[in-house]
């Protein structure tokens, strides 16, 4: 990107210049998707399936990820896994504690897939991974005071710091989609009201593009003309499309998207300082459309403003490969440690074979080895 990187970044890029390849696996609500990346962030092949039912057991969903990886295994020389999931993931990474999309409750997924699979895995929140993976290969690279925002159903975010991910101290930092902006608005699925992502959000814009509809106000008139009168089928891409093409109703509504968008920003700069923004998630593909308003009320909301440097505000560059290929460069640190631990191990049952000296009866290797 012609980003001079920082020394710390650097250093970083140095420290882990090996190039072992991993499998980063990104869970959605419909979507699982599986990759084999290598260390530059490139993708070498991608499995996609449908996400199990929620209602369907914790077994099913591992049952489906075995199988992508297994399947990735016979054409390509992994060694790691990282799993790249929606909810609440523990500070150790080893369980997801919620998962609002599957049936997931404090589920111990790092032990259960590491057994099943022989190989290390580490479990990810999926805007954490996404926000590395921009930070690495993407519009983030080269910043040391990273904030991530990705705008889908609702709003999801994580932030990079010195070359770590801050995850809190309980391993939940990031729901910013939660933070109140207006006292007593609307009802969240979280359970409480005026959350950010309620007016800053793909769902945030369905619901106000089928408000305008329902009411058969004129300015919605085009976008009714093109689900033919079918306010259900209005969409996000399609809201979204139809800004792009210059119906003045559909840039109206992004314009609204991106005024809340550059006021929560502003109220995470006043709180995190961050020298980037990165936006992501499927809303940001209306680019300018959404991002040139929310820098506007960004600068507008910026507490000190006109006597303090402002973040950049920049369109992620990874689309939705970003939480895949960040879930398995993560997974990579793991990947060096299990390969110099399996090279002493077989050097050792080598020599053991050779000379006799060593020998036990009862077995020493460890599941990774199956």
């Amino acid at each position: 990107m012609g980003r001079e990187l920082s020394s710390d970044y650097a250093e970083y890029v140095r420290r882990t210049a090996l190039r072992l390849p991993t499998v980063g696996i990104d869970i959605g609500g419909t979507k699982i998707a599986a990759g084999v990346v290598d260390g530059e962030g490139r993708i070498l092949e991608q499995l996609r399936t449908e996400t199990p039912h929620k209602s369907k057991s914790p077994k099913v969903v591992e049952d489906v990820i075995t199988e992508l990886v297994l399947a990735l295994a016979d054409r390509h020389d992994v060694h790691a896994v990282g799993i790249g999931a929606a909810g609440f993931v523990d500070a150790q990474r080893a369980r997801v504690l919620f998962a609002p999309h599957l049936s997931w409750r404090n589920e111990p997924l790092q032990e259960a897939l590491s057994d099943r699979l022989g190989l290390p895995v580490i479990v990810e929140n999926d805007a954490n991974a996404a926000a590395w993976a921009e930070w690495r290969f993407g519009a983030g690279a080269g910043e040391e005071h990273l904030v991530m925002v990705n705008l889908g159903t609702g709003i999801g975010g994580a932030i990079v710091h010195g070359g770590r991910l801050e995850r809190g101290r309980y391993g939940m930092a990031g729901e910013f989609g939660h933070m109140t902006v207006v006292p007593g608005g609307h009802r969240c699925p979280c359970g409480n009201r005026g959350c950010w992502e309620q007016y800053s959000s793909g769902n945030a814009l369905v619901r106000e593009a089928r408000e305008l509809a329902a009411a058969e106000s004129p300015v919605a008139q085009p976008l009714l003309d093109r689900v033919e009168g079918d306010v259900a089928s209005i969409t996000g891409p399609l809201v979204t499309e139809a800004a792009q093409e210059g119906d003045p109703c559909a840039v109206e509504l992004l314009q609204e998207i991106g005024q809340w968008l550059g006021l929560g920003l502003a109220n995470l700069a006043a709180a995190l300082d961050p020298g980037r923004f990165v936006i992501g998630g499927g809303v940001s593909a209306a680019g300018e459309l959404l991002l040139r308003p929310a820098r506007e009320a960004y600068r507008r909301n910026l507490t000190g403003r006109g006597f303090r440097p402002e973040a950049e505000i920049f369109e992620a560059e990874l689309g939705n490969t970003a939480g895949l290929i960040g879930a398995a460069d993560l997974a990579r640190g793991r990947a060096r440690r299990f390969r110099t631990v399996k090279r002493a191990r077989v050097e050792r049952a080598e020599r053991v074979s050779r000379t006799g000296v060593g020998r036990r009866r009862t077995q020493w290797w460890t599941p990774l080895e199956r």
